[in-house]
């Protein structure tokens, strides 16, 4: 017999206008980049690399006199160097603090912050572990160190210790965890640890079943899947629930639908955070990302675009 399983998808209209500026004039400053030509380089939190990726290459083939070269790093240090003048521009999981922002005015800069799209953060663990219920409350005890073995969370579990794997010390999603899931309190967990970038998390939950993986939900779509409701098959994602405890009818999985109607708790809005005067390639690339293409390329990637008019509809389908 055939299972039919019953989706939500969403869908995007979009009808935004993206005016470019061409200005060839050289700077005092020796740059030579216009809103859509020239060559920069800006930073980025690494968990957003596959959507960079995607809006970069298609930014460089609509516009073929531009490049822009990414610079993947963690989130605090890609802020610092756009506070230090060393880039103009940063893809972020928060806006400029107020200190921030009044410090770069006082040396006369304008800096400006844009809303992306909208980001979930996804708890994923090996292929085989079949506990993947979890409430916001068994999260702040596990990041507090409360809860530190299988069994804590799950009576009876045999699975052991839990270990929490980060893709960096300094990343948005441990800023987030700290900021918004522990009340700004720092996690304490003994059994944390942090790799490099989001690569490894994966690779570290495929090999390890005792893990929990914190990744952004960008790196979660099986890329045959066109509507964005398969997520990778290495991996389980983990069904989350502001209810405690956890239950199947309270929780729910990253899917662009509960980002959309905010069932899925763990929400986080991406930002392009501009200090560029010149107002030159870094805002044309920001400007194309809040733009229709660039919303277009962020809804196929499995986040929320910021801007246009959202479509829902019920899909079956057939397994």
């Amino acid at each position: 017999m055939k299972k039919i399983t019953s989706y939500i998808i969403v869908g995007l209209t979009l009808s935004v206008c993206l005016c470019i500026s061409c200005n060839n004039k050289k700077s005092k400053d020796s740059r030579t980049d216009t809103y859509s030509s020239g060559a920069i380089s800006f930073v980025s939190d690494e968990s957003f690399s596959p959507i960079i990726e995607e809006e970069r290459f298609v930014f460089q083939k609509d516009y073929p006199q531009a490049k822009v070269t990414p610079i993947y790093t963690n989130e605090s240090d890609a802020i610092n160097q756009l506070l230090e003048g060393k880039t103009y521009l940063a893809f972020t999981t928060r806006n400029f603090k107020p200190s921030e922002l009044q410090s770069l005015q006082s040396q006369k800069f304008r800096p400006v912050a844009i809303k992306l799209a909208y980001d979930a953060l996804a708890f994923i663990v090996h292929k085989n572990n079949s506990d993947t219920l979890i409430s916001v409350k068994d999260i702040q005890n596990i990041m507090s160190g409360k809860a530190t073995s299988w069994s804590d969370i799950y009576k009876g579990s045999k699975r052991g210790t839990i270990t929490v794997v980060f893709d960096n010390a300094k990343s948005s999603t441990v800023h987030y965890v700290e900021d918004s899931i522990l009340g700004g309190k720092p996690i304490s967990n003994p059994n944390v640890a942090a790799v490099n970038k989001t690569e490894e998390v994966l690779k570290y939950v495929e090999d390890n079943p005792g893990a929990i993986g914190i990744i952004g939900n960008n790196w979660l779509n099986d890329k045959r899947d066109s509507t964005n409701l398969t997520f990778k098959k290495n991996i389980r994602v983990m069904s989350v629930s502001r209810i405690h405890p956890a239950t199947a009818s309270s929780s729910r999985k990253p899917y662009q639908y509960y980002i959309y109607n905010g069932e899925y708790p763990l929400i986080r809005i991406v930002y392009a955070l501009l200090n560029d005067p010149r107002r030159g390639l870094p805002w044309g690339f920001a400007h194309f990302i809040e733009g229709p293409k660039g919303q277009r390329i962020i809804m196929k990637t499995g986040l929320l675009p910021m801007l246009g008019d959202i479509n829902v509809r019920d899909v079956n389908v057939t397994e």
